[in-house]
């Protein structure tokens, strides 16, 4: 493994581009909608969108990424990030239409994600490893502890340069897969060994066990990308904290958790049964959605949106490692899998933007706000993180019928 500490270095870097790709775009939010008017709907769809794009280019890679190589896709996957974060600087001071700015913007950093979580798990999985489950987890939690690095960072810039200033960060943030493009032109890949695969993706889909890990793979992402995407948002409107406050504490918090958690598998998951930490996190996520929306205290439900992050932390990886150890499909599996994730991660929080502008700009919400002391607003955010709980407790029920297949089979 020592001759590969530069590829799992690019690897892990490679994970926190797709932690500034997914997590930088909520931290302007606010700044979206208040400067351009920009509506929560809107915003979800920018959301709804960046996974969209990812599974369009994760249902490409399904066929062709075992043969076109995973050198090449590496690299594309950070060109087209950096590409991607830089126009994010570009259009928005060229365009006189922001929608179609960002938008664009967003196009491009989605190819990248999407390739980014196609290609790289596949070229972890593929080194030479005793505890593939822990290494798989290890190598997430770059996903989550970029996501910290980046909320604490961009947050510090955006109170450094000024709200008016918002889009010098993403040109900042795309020096990091603009190096990484030349790491993965260096070091050693193991490449997929066609002989060697098992599975092709038509045996994967129609194998019912299969199917249920996607299904529990939809509940993963969107149970996480709830509360990653609104977090922000959510502190600063619902809860009504300062803006930094509520990104250190709410967002930044949660990816530290959910970085503990994939982190402290990733060194003592051999001695853990992963189906009964997946039941345990499914349970916590339930409670911490639950706490985030019902505790009047906004330091108690600061913590409940941090913690949250540890619930969530093994649902995406431990998905992964349950379903590589059982299929031998090369990134073909990871492909499929991470469609599964993109659809959860489309839908949870777009699910969230629809019901708060439904709750908020209800009639009848003005009233019942005014009794309860808070604004439609505040209300209809309330709404929107209160409906991802259902995600949580679909992949409990999942935990519990896919121990009963693999059982019986």
């Amino acid at each position: 493994m020592n001759s590969y500490k530069k590829t799992l270095l690019s690897c892990y870097l490679g994970y926190v581009t797709q932690s500034i790709v997914i997590n930088l775009a909520p931290l302007f939010f606010v700044i979206f909608k208040d400067t351009f008017g920009f509506t929560y709907t809107f915003l979800a769809n920018l959301v709804l969108v960046t996974f969209l794009i990812q599974i369009a280019v994760d249902a490409v890679c399904v066929k062709f990424v075992n043969f076109f190589g995973y050198r090449k896709v590496a690299i594309l996957s950070q060109f087209f990030s950096a590409t991607g974060l830089a126009l994010l600087f570009i259009l928005p001071n060229i365009l006189s239409d922001m929608r179609a700015a960002v938008m664009i913007s967003v196009l491009f950093y989605s190819v990248g994600g999407g390739l980014i979580e196609v290609v790289i798990s596949p070229i972890v999985d593929a080194l030479p490893s005793e505890a593939k489950e822990s290494s798989m987890s290890l190598l997430h939690s770059f996903y989550s502890w970029g996501q910290v690095f980046v909320i604490v960072v961009s947050t510090l810039l955006l109170k450094l340069f000024g709200d008016g200033n918002w889009f010098f960060i993403p040109l900042i943030w795309a020096m990091l897969p603009a190096v990484n493009i030349i790491n993965f032109f260096r070091v050693p890949i193991i490449e997929p060994a066609l002989e060697e695969i098992k599975f092709t993706p038509r045996e994967l889909v129609e194998s019912k066990v299969f199917v249920l890990a996607m299904a529990m793979m939809i509940c993963s992402g969107a149970a996480e990308q709830v509360m990653a995407q609104w977090a922000s948002m959510f502190c600063e409107m619902a809860l009504g904290v300062p803006k930094v406050v509520g990104d250190i504490f709410g967002p930044c918090l949660f990816a530290a958790c959910m970085g503990i958690g994939r982190t402290l598998y990733g060194i003592f998951g051999s001695k853990i049964d992963l189906r009964a930490a997946l039941t345990g996190c499914s349970l916590l996520t339930v409670f911490c959605y639950l706490g985030a929306v019902f505790f009047g205290n906004p330091i108690a439900a600061l913590a409940s949106c941090a913690l949250c992050g540890l619930g969530v932390s093994l649902m995406w990886p431990g998905m992964l490692a349950l379903s590589a150890s059982r299929y031998k499909s090369g990134a073909a599996l990871f492909a499929l899998m991470a469609i599964g994730g993109d659809i959860g991660c489309s839908v949870g929080p777009y699910l969230t933007g629809i019901v708060s502008d439904a709750v908020s700009g209800s009639e009848k919400v003005l009233s019942m706000a005014a009794q309860n002391g808070i604004t439609p607003e505040q209300l209809g955010l309330k709404a929107g993180i209160l409906s991802g709980i259902i995600f949580p407790v679909l992949l409990l029920v999942g935990t519990l019928l896919m121990k009963e297949k693999i059982t019986r089979n």
